[in-house]
């Protein structure tokens, strides 16, 4: 199989890139600037501001996308992104989408999301809400693509691996000390082991210890 990670110089992008590596599977990344790429990794040019070319999904079965807007403060890049892959995606031989998602649309009770709790960081609120948007778009998309959103713990980390990971739902949840946690690590050995399996199609999962 040859995967694809869109964002591979990001901080959670790079962390799957060194996960796939390790695996020995074939992977390209799919970045801005190739240019900031070094070593054998095979990398294509892909930005997300504009109009997405099917052809670059040339020979990739599976895509990996990690979006994000932070940098450049355009959050909404990460609901259009979800949006054009879902679009352009059936065009190409890509059957399966691994979306990195956010933890603010996890849910503390029914109806009401961590990103409404008035604990929640300002400083992440607009990001949070984005994903909450690309994961609405994902829902009420009737693309032929097999998708996953994968929503880390609230608190994601450096770090190598820890812990065993616990893979939940939509419901916000936490480890014995009430704590919702994973490194960057063991969230890409969770995103890299569902390659493996067929399982959590066209739904969201948390991922946390």
């Amino acid at each position: 199989m040859n995967i694809a990670i869109i964002g591979a110089t990001g901080w959670i992008g790079s962390t799957l890139m060194q996960e796939a590596q390790r695996r020995q599977l074939s992977v390209t990344a799919l970045v801005r600037d190739p240019a900031k790429l070094t070593g054998e990794t095979e990398a294509r040019a892909l930005d997300l501001e504009q109009a997405i070319d099917p052809q670059v999904f040339e020979g990739i079965d599976l895509v990996i996308a990690a979006v994000g807007g932070r940098a450049s403060g355009q959050h909404q890049l990460v609901p259009s992104s979800a949006k054009a892959l879902l679009e352009v995606l059936p065009k190409t031989q890509v059957k399966r989408l691994l979306w990195v998602g956010g933890a603010g649309s996890l849910e503390l009770a029914p109806g009401v999301t961590l990103v409404q709790s008035p604990d929640f960081p300002p400083e992440y609120k607009d990001e949070a809400l984005a994903q909450g948007e690309a994961l609405k778009v994902f829902r009420e998309s009737d693309s032929a693509v097999n998708w996953t959103f994968v929503s880390p713990a609230a608190e994601i980390y450096p770090g190598d691996s820890e812990a065993a990971y616990r893979i939940g739902g939509d419901r916000f949840f936490t480890d014995d000390a009430g704590r919702s946690r994973i490194s960057v690590t063991d969230y890409a050995k969770a995103m890299l082991d569902l390659i493996a399996s067929d399982d959590y199609g066209r739904q969201r999962i948390s991922v946390a210890y």
